[in-house]
């Protein structure tokens, strides 16, 4: 007999959110003394059609704008909301970081609101007796867990939240956004979790704004756009295409907010040309030009199967017009292993300007990179060629992670992702003439 598929821990079909929009509190209350019969308000959809399944045990992240419908969704799966049509389905215990502090009373202590959330979550008080301690290890509040949580900062109301909802053994996790607040300490532990959850099995919704975040966990990815789905599938092919479309918005914004930067600079002379690409994870553009290949070079001239920590190497990008361009720009993006955006230049940035291209020419610049010691892992290349100024450009050809290259160790140990050239001086005299200072 064929084994079934898994049912689905939440499921949605053709799901809206629609609220009221009144222009003044007036027409709220003419509307209700007419018994609805005299309409005066808009409707908002917050959410539009939407329809998914989410399978056991996925890490199923949201990425999104503001107010896109990302916090609705998952208020209706947490069973704040209704829908005001279709259906929604969950199957599983939920816990849910959702507004930061939502569900804790402020004025009691914060050990009080462990217990009424645990409560709430279905745990009995020998229950959370059991894990109150991994719940305060974890939360690391110190004497704070007994004073009223008004007195907390946001980054400790997150803590102890997100220890809550942890340690209650969820079947499905929501976190919408909520890490923002925490420190670099406590969202890299928070993120380790999230990672010891999956290995359990726990079905977690993720909502950030973080597109690292979401490529280090996230299994699949819905992208919402003004209450609709706009893309639903792989982490890596989604997010890429939501950074392009913001990169899109972000260039018309400025092209109608800001005025070019006209430049000067002669133009450069080009090397030979590259012709490989390894990689495309995702390619955008208006196609008037493209990128045609992408090398790292030794300084020598050696192709380089990895990259050295303090050491000198060629970024080589070579790009051919299928159209005219009349202010061609160059450059390049270098990611860290989480997908982050870790640094980037181009032509226009590095004071050189391009000749315009017409249809067929190309194009080869080299970028001689001075790399500094960062820690071991593997980095990308993302090329890309626009037309326009610095402020002012359509971009016509961008490749996600063309080139990924490993990062050698250096002669010590990184803390944090690089080491910044230092040099150390100690003042010895300054505290021996403290001390004699002192002792008169």
């Amino acid at each position: 007999m064929a084994q079934l598929p898994p049912q689905p821990v939440i499921s949605f079909r053709n799901v809206s959110k629609i609220y009221p929009i009144y222009d003044a509190p007036s027409d709220r209350l003419a509307e209700l003394l007419t018994l609805n019969l005299v309409k005066k308000h808009r409707d908002f959809k917050a959410l539009d059609q939407i329809s998914f399944d989410i399978q056991p045990g996925e890490t199923f992240c949201i990425v999104g704008e503001n107010g896109s419908g990302k916090s609705t969704l998952l208020q209706i799966i947490a069973g704040i909301l209704q829908p005001t049509a279709g259906d929604s389905t969950v199957n599983g215990r939920v816990a849910a970081l959702l507004e930061l502090g939502s569900g804790f009373n402020p004025e009691f202590s914060g050990r009080d609101n462990v217990y009424l959330n645990a409560a709430i979550l279905g745990l009995s008080r020998e229950e959370t007796d059991r894990r109150f301690q991994s719940i305060e290890d974890f939360a690391e509040i110190g004497q704070f867990l007994d004073q009223p949580v008004k007195t907390y900062s946001s980054g400790m109301t997150v803590r102890l939240a997100f220890s809550v909802a942890i340690h209650v053994d969820p079947e499905i996790l929501l976190v919408d956004e909520a890490l923002a607040v925490g420190d670099v300490y406590f969202r890299q532990r928070c993120l380790r979790k999230v990672h010891e959850l999956r290995q359990r099995g726990v079905t977690i919704l993720f909502v950030s704004h973080s597109m690292g975040d979401v490529k280090a966990i996230g299994d699949r990815v819905m992208w919402l756009d003004r209450g609709r789905i706009r893309e639903l599938g792989a982490t890596d092919i989604v997010v890429s295409k939501y950074l392009a479309a913001m990169a899109d918005k972000d260039s018309d914004f400025v092209e109608h907010h800001a005025m070019p930067e006209p430049s000067s600079q002669p133009a450069i002379a080009a090397p030979e040309l590259a012709t490989h690409i390894p990689n495309v994870d995702h390619r955008h553009g208006d196609g008037r030009a493209e990128i045609i290949g992408i090398a790292v070079l030794s300084e020598t001239g050696e192709p380089a199967g990895m990259i050295e920590p303090n050491t000198k190497c060629v970024l080589r990008i070579s790009a051919r017009a299928k159209a005219y361009v009349a202010l061609p720009n160059i450059g390049f993006m270098m990611r860290n292993h989480l997908g982050i955006d870790f640094a980037g230049s181009n032509t226009l940035r590095e004071g050189h300007e391009l000749p315009p291209m017409a249809a067929g020419d190309t194009v080869t610049v080299d970028f001689h990179l001075q790399l500094p010691e960062l820690y071991p892992s593997h980095f990308s290349f993302s090329p890309a060629i626009a037309d326009g100024t610095l402020l002012h450009y359509k971009m016509c050809d961008w490749i996600d992670n063309a080139l990924v290259l490993q990062m050698g160790h250096g002669e010590g140990q990184v803390y944090g992702y690089l080491h910044l050239p230092c040099r150390v001086e100690v003042n010895a005299r300054l505290a021996q003439s403290e001390l004699e200072l002192r002792h008169g």
